[in-house]
C-alpha cells in the first residue's frame, strides 16, 4: 500500500501543493498518517460539536463575544465534518477520485473555512479589545446580538469573496484548464502576484491586527494595575493620618471634659464659702 504525500499550501489550507513525482511511503506509513488524521477529525469535530451544543442549551452563554467564538466552531466544525475527511483519501493515494464537480466545491469548501476561521480569531481579539478599552461602552452593547451576527455575517462574506469568485471563475476567465483531471487544486495555484495579495488579506493583515489588539490589551491592564497598586501604597498613609485626627480629637474631647469639671467644683466653692459667711454673721 503506497501514499502519496502532498505538502500544504502556503495559505493554510488542505490544498495540497503540487509535484511530477510523488514520494511513496510504505504501507505501515500510510496506516499510521490515516490513523492520525482520522483521529484528528474525531477531535476536532467532537470538540467543537461540545462548544456548538453548549451555546444552544445554556442560554446564559448567549452574549456578543461568545456568538464570535461560536462562529469560530462552527467554522472549524465543519473543517473536521467536510474538508479533513475528504482529503485523507486524496492525501494517500496522491489521486482526486470525487470528480471535478466535487473537487470545485472541496476547494471553495476549503479556502472558506480557513480564511472564516482566520478572520473569526480578529474578530475575537477585536471584541476582547473594545471590552477592556471601552469597557462602558461596551457593557452597554453586550447583549444587543444583532451586531453580533452583523458582524459574524460579515466574516463569511469577506471569506468567500477571498477566493470563492476566483475558484468558480478563473477557469472561464483564462479560457482553460491547467489542472490535470486526476487532480484537484485551484486554477490560480501558480498565479504569484494573486497569492500574494490574497495572503496579505489572510494572513499578514490578520497577524498584524492580532498583534496589536492583544499587545494594546496588555499594555491597557499593566497601566490599570500599575495605577491600582499606587493607590494602595497611598491608602496606609491616609490611614495613619486619619488615625492621629482622631486620637487628636478624642485627646480633646477629654480635655474639654476635664475644663468643665475644674470649672463646676469651682462654682460649688465660692457658694458654700459665701453660705458659710451669711450664717456666721448671723
Amino acid at each position: 500500500m503506497g501514499a502519496h504525500i502532498l505538502e500544504s499550501n502556503s495559505s493554510g489550507n488542505l490544498t495540497p501543493a503540487v509535484s511530477e513525482a510523488g514520494t511513496v511511503l510504505p504501507g505501515y506509513l500510510a496506516v499510521i498518517l490515516s490513523v492520525l488524521m482520522v483521529t484528528l477529525v474525531v477531535v476536532v469535530v467532537a470538540g467543537n460539536a461540545l462548544v456548538i451544543m453548549a451555546f444552544i442549551v445554556d442560554k446564559t452563554l448567549r452574549n456578543q463575544s461568545n456568538y464570535f467564538f461560536l462562529n469560530l466552531a462552527i467554522s472549524d466544525f465543519l473543517v473536521g465534518a467536510f474538508c479533513i475527511p475528504a482529503y485523507i483519501p486524496y492525501n494517500l493515494t496522491g489521486r482526486w477520485m470525487l470528480g471535478k464537480g466535487l473537487c470545485k466545491v472541496w476547494l471553495v469548501m476549503d479556502y472558506l473555512l480557513c480564511t472564516a476561521s482566520v478572520f473569526n480569531i480578529v474578530l475575537i481579539s477585536y471584541d476582547r479589545f473594545l471590552s477592556v478599552t471601552r469597557a462602558v461602552k461596551y457593557r452597554a452593547q453586550r447583549n444587543m446580538t444583532r451586531q453580533a451576527v452583523l458582524k459574524m455575517v460579515a466574516v463569511w462574506v469577506l471569506a468567500f469573496l477571498l477566493y470563492g469568485p476566483a475558484i468558480l471563475f478563473w477557469e472561464t476567465i483564462v479560457g482553460e484548464s491547467i489542472v490535470p483531471a486526476h487532480e484537484c487544486y485551484a486554477e490560480f495555484y501558480f498565479t504569484w502576484y494573486f497569492l500574494l495579495c490574497a495572503s496579505t488579506f489572510e494572513f499578514f493583515t490578520p497577524f498584524v491586527s492580532v498583534a496589536f489588539f492583544n499587545l494594546s490589551i496588555y499594555l491597557n491592564i499593566h497601566r490599570r494595575n500599575k495605577s491600582g497598586g499606587t493607590c494602595a501604597d497611598d491608602e496606609p498613609k491616609v490611614q495613619r493620618i486619619s488615625k492621629k485626627h482622631k486620637d487628636g480629637g478624642g485627646w480633646s474631647v477629654f480635655f474639654a471634659i476635664s475644663l468643665c469639671l475644674q470649672k463646676k467644683k469651682k462654682e460649688k466653692d465660692s457658694s458654700f464659702s459665701s453660705c458659710s459667711n451669711t450664717g456666721g454673721q448671723m
